[in-house]
């Protein structure tokens, strides 16, 4: 018990750093994923040609890999990022083009003869989307959704690789400095606390929709 209150800080400030660039990726690829599901249902075929290509190569390819390419391979194009906002950059991309995918199911669920009523009822299409179409898709897609969240967590884990000091790299720095295995037990331990907090949460947010069933 002293070996772990010794050690729980440093895994306390790295399970900060891991919530930082959770959070953070959530405010930026949420309504990223959004509005790259609109342009995948766009009618103009350059524009979602394109978002097609994007989704396939951030989804097509590793997160660690981007990772890798964002830090150390842009450099060498003249584009440097900090290790924390190149965390933050590749984490927002990868996950905006799995949310757009997830988005434009939900959007694709919605019955054109809504669309039509929108019109009658004189609705821009912009009003369309946000007072009639996004509430609806918020409640299809809301499982989907919990589960990229709850991947996040988990793939917060490979910002190691560029050197930030998050939950599992402080818990590998005390692994390999006093040789035992209670650091990476408690790193699970606190994923484990916070999948549980992020799932009761998600619950709470699913079970306020659900008074549309």
């Amino acid at each position: 018990m002293h070996y772990i209150l010794e050690i729980l800080p440093s895994l306390i400030s790295g399970a900060g750093m891991t919530l930082q660039i959770f959070l953070w990726t959530l405010v930026g690829s949420l309504p990223l994923g959004l509005v790259l599901s609109l342009g995948l249902n766009s009618k103009f075929k350059p524009l979602k040609w394109l978002i097609d290509f994007y989704v396939w190569l951030m989804r097509g390819t590793p997160l660690l890999l981007q990772l890798i390419v964002v830090f150390y391979g842009l450099p060498l194009i003249g584009i440097v990022f900090e290790r924390y906002e190149a965390a933050l950059f590749a984490f927002i991309l990868n996950y905006a083009a799995y949310f757009a995918e997830i988005f434009r199911g939900g959007l694709q669920s919605i019955d054109n003869g809504q669309y039509e009523s929108a019109r009658v009822l004189r609705l821009s299409y912009w009003q369309t989307i946000r007072k009639i179409v996004i509430p609806q898709v918020v409640k299809i897609v809301l499982p989907s959704v919990g589960n990229e969240v709850i991947n996040l967590i988990k793939d917060s884990s490979l910002v190691y690789v560029i050197g930030l000091g998050d939950l599992l790299r402080a818990g590998n720095v005390a692994t390999a400095r006093d040789v035992t295995l209670v650091p990476l037990m408690l790193v699970g331990v606190i994923y484990l606390l916070l999948t549980a907090v992020t799932t009761f949460v998600l619950r709470r947010v699913e079970k306020h929709y659900s008074y549309w069933k």
